[in-house]
């Protein structure tokens, strides 16, 4: 082989190299992004069927209070016995669209009587995170008695009237790199509190 010919093989050598090894890492990145959006997508069905079950179970306080107590776009606050220990806390369900994550505060009652609840959240737990939701895709809507029949008024306007609530939508969109808009997962449930037809109003 002549010189020309060992540094044209020389050069095409490397460019192969350098072409196998660009697949190479974008496969690995691809790899990793799809294993990292299905545990986040895990962690959030998860997380929504813990607050599905929690807010379906929505029922009067300890100190007799009605079950829903505020209800606004990405902020719910109801009463629900949540860790099935016989007693009724009040839960804090919210998205923060600063941080994109959803978090759940919890305030126990007071022991003495008359039972009462102190202001704020107890404690307070990460439920998901990398939410992209936006303000024109909240995280909750509300839907009266009338729905599905009543399409006109439903979901209900927000703040919404706790008294008008009979059903509960929850939706969430998820993706740990928001520049891959098409890879968005999107999860959507409807939730029907169970007690909320045996109260017409505000106790």
């Amino acid at each position: 082989m002549t010189l020309v010919e060992t540094l044209v093989a020389i050069a095409l050598f490397l460019l192969g190299t350098q072409a196998t090894v660009l697949i190479f890492s974008r496969t690995i990145k691809s790899k990793a992004y799809t294993l990292e959006m299905g545990r986040s997508s895990l962690i959030l069905s998860r997380s929504m069927g813990d607050l599905t079950r929690y807010i379906r179970k929505a029922t009067l306080s300890e100190s007799g209070a009605y079950p829903i107590y505020s209800a606004d776009d990405n902020d719910l606050v109801l009463y629900s016995d949540y860790d099935k220990d016989g007693i009724v806390e009040r839960l804090h369900i919210y998205l923060d669209l600063n941080t994109n994550i959803v978090s759940m505060g919890v305030r126990d009652p007071s022991p003495s009587f008359p039972v009462s609840y102190a202001s704020g959240d107890g404690e307070t737990f990460q439920l998901a995170s990398h939410i992209i939701n936006t303000a024109g895709d909240p995280m909750f809507s509300y839907y009266n008695a009338d729905y599905p029949q009543d399409t006109t008024n439903n979901p209900v306007a927000t703040p919404a009237d706790v008294s008008e609530i009979r059903l509960v939508k929850m939706f969430l969109k998820i993706n740990i790199d928001e520049n891959k808009a098409p890879e968005n997962i999107q999860q959507e449930t409807f939730i029907e509190l169970r007690n909320l037809n045996d109260y017409d109003r505000i106790h």
